[in-house]
C-alpha cells in the first residue's frame, strides 16, 4: 500500500516531460497543456498501481514504458483525446520515435532509435544498494545502444559501395 505516493514524483517528473515537448512544438494553449499534464499523470498513476515495485526496480520496466513508434502510446493518447488533440496532430508534435522509462528512483528517455538514453530524474535507493544497481542498469542500456547502432554501420558502408 501506499506505492501511489512513492511514484508520484516518477510520474510528475515523466508527464510535465511529455508536456514540456508538446509545448516546444507550439500549437496548444497553456490551459490546454495543463489539463494535458493533469490527464497524464491520472491515466498513469492507473495504469502503473499494480505494477510499482521499488523493491525491485526494473521489475514491470516494460509495462510502464511510454512508447511512441509509428503508433501512439495509449497514455499520451488518452491524455490528448481529453483536450481534443487527434493522434493525427500528436504525431506532428510529438518526435516519431520516442520511449519513457518510468521506473522506481529513475526516469529516463531516449528519442529517436539509435539515441542517447538521457535521465531526467534519478534517486537514490533505499537500502544503500542503489549505486550498484543503476551502474548495473546504465552498463545493461549501453550495451543495448551499443547492440542498436551497428546496423547503421553496415548501412553506411552500402551506400559507399553503391
Amino acid at each position: 500500500s501506499g506505492a501511489g505516493a512513492d511514484m508520484r514524483t516518477e510520474i510528475s517528473t515523466a508527464a510535465a516531460f511529455v508536456t514540456r515537448l508538446l509545448r516546444a512544438a507550439g500549437g496548444v494553449g497553456e490551459e490546454q497543456l495543463r489539463c494535458f499534464r493533469e490527464c497524464l499523470q491520472e491515466a498513469m498513476r492507473e495504469h502503473y498501481k499494480h505494477h510499482w515495485f521499488p523493491l525491485v526496480p526494473s521489475k514491470g520496466s516494460g509495462y510502464r514504458c511510454i512508447r511512441i513508434n509509428h503508433k501512439m502510446d495509449p497514455l499520451i493518447g488518452k491524455a490528448a483525446g481529453m483536450i481534443g488533440l487527434s493522434h493525427e496532430r500528436l504525431f506532428q508534435l510529438l518526435p516519431s520515435e520516442l520511449t519513457l522509462w518510468v521506473d522506481p528512483f529513475e526516469v529516463s528517455y531516449r528519442i529517436g532509435e539509435d539515441g542517447s538514453i538521457c535521465v531526467l530524474y534519478e534517486s537514490p535507493q533505499p537500502g544503500g544498494k542503489a549505486a550498484k544497481q543503476l551502474e548495473s542498469r546504465t552498463s545493461c542500456k549501453e550495451e543495448w545502444r551499443i547492440g542498436r547502432s551497428s546496423p547503421s554501420k553496415s548501412y553506411n558502408m552500402m551506400t559507399v559501395s553503391s
